[in-house]
């Protein structure tokens, strides 16, 4: 089943082009590394396939059913109830955690599917435990997240997503501010969520961890997708001199 389908999507800033004719599809059960440099779109990306912003052109759709169409040059949006059931069929993990600093780890991880999808409280209190279990966090459900270590928080994050129950979890450099002894246990965790049939797409630099977990790696540059293939195709023997290049850099 296709969990996602983008095609030919742009994204303007005014008159700036930061995205032009992406298309892009994520099977279930599929990892998809996201690699390139700086400033090459590959955020925008994430954030336009989750809504957070709204892309210029093209189309996006979840598990087969369109939800942004393009119509006239322009991406339509639906309405918002329609919006509310795509962005239940995915999570999101953000370099900088994005958790509530006034809610305790617990209320963080269950606050949207008890107060927005209004699932049953119980049920909902008893996945959180277990995801935060799962996480390594059994015992700081009630620690707040400025008595978290980086490391900690992200993995708090990482239980929210995963308690919301989606077809696919993105991962916005998940690591990027956490210190190398700290980005292994991240890394460690999302390969095992990788190894449990996880549908995720993830933009990283841990050009290693691609090569490890990923079914595919996508290559992006100045706001297009220069190349895609098997991590052996483009991390080991890319043809192509601009993915070389941003490779011998790192």
């Amino acid at each position: 089943m296709k969990v996602l389908e983008i095609k030919n999507l742009k994204k303007d800033f005014g008159e700036k082009t930061v995205l032009e004719d992406i298309s892009l599809t994520v099977n279930k059960g599929e990892v998809i590394s996201v690699i390139g440099p700086s400033g090459s779109g590959k955020s925008t990306l994430l954030r336009c396939a989750t809504f957070l912003e709204k892309a210029t052109d093209g189309s996006i759709a979840y598990c087969e059913k369109e939800v942004v169409k393009s119509e006239g040059g322009r991406a339509i949006y639906p309405s918002k109830a329609e919006m509310k059931a795509a962005r239940s069929k995915f999570g999101l993990v953000f370099q900088s955690f994005n958790l509530f600093p006034h809610f305790n780890v617990l209320k963080n991880v269950t606050d949207a599917p008890i107060s927005v999808m209004k699932r049953d409280r119980e049920q909902v209190m008893t996945e959180a435990r277990e995801m935060l279990k799962r996480v390594g966090l059994e015992d700081k459900e009630n620690a707040y997240p400025c008595e978290l270590s980086g490391g900690q928080q992200q993995r708090v994050a990482i239980a929210r997503a995963l308690v919301m129950n989606p077809e696919i979890i993105f991962f916005d450099e998940p690591t990027s501010a956490l210190d190398p002894e700290i980005t292994a246990g991240i890394l460690k965790i999302m390969k095992e969520l990788a190894e449990a049939d996880m549908t995720m797409v993830i933009v990283t630099h841990e050009i290693d961890f691609a090569r490890a977990v990923s079914d595919r790696v996508i290559f992006m540059a100045d706001g297009h997708i220069i190349e895609q293939g098997s991590p052996k195709d483009i991390i080991d023997n890319s043809d192509n001199e601009r993915t070389r290049a941003f490779l011998r850099k790192l």
